[in-house]
């Protein structure tokens, strides 16, 4: 197994728990059991969405770069694991520093982008070598 690959899934499940434990935190401190305010700049809200959608990609990327870490990736292989993870955490970052995810930013739009772009070429390189 090639520790990048390690890495970089660990990276994403830190990423997964660490922003599901400020859910947590910030319901807490809102009092709130469930739910978030309906306003897209609450901090709440916009965590919320930064956890569900990285739920929506981190497992996925974690089972290719876990597979592919075992069949000696290539730097091409590992240069678009270590910037998907990167994309995963920029996406997070601006979903979660804007003011609010009514409107698009950069990081969101480069993290989206990033992310489509990797997975698709860790998803060929299943199927052909590069």
């Amino acid at each position: 197994m090639h520790t990048t690959a390690l890495l970089c899934t660990a990276i994403l499940g830190t990423l997964v728990f660490g922003l599901g434990l400020l859910i947590s935190a910030l319901r807490f401190a809102e009092q709130r059991l469930a739910g978030h305010a309906d306003d897209p700049g609450n901090l709440l809200h916009k965590v919320v969405r930064a956890h569900g959608n990285a739920t929506e990609y981190a497992p996925f990327l974690a089972v290719l770069f876990l597979y592919l870490g075992t069949q000696a990736p290539s730097s091409a292989v590992l240069g678009l694991i270590v910037s998907a993870t990167a994309c995963r955490l920029i996406h997070a970052l601006g979903l979660i520093a804007w003011p609010s995810i009514a409107q698009p930013n950069p990081a969101r739009f480069i993290g989206a982008i990033g992310t489509y772009v990797c997975g698709l070429g860790l998803c060929l390189r299943l199927v052909w070598v590069f």
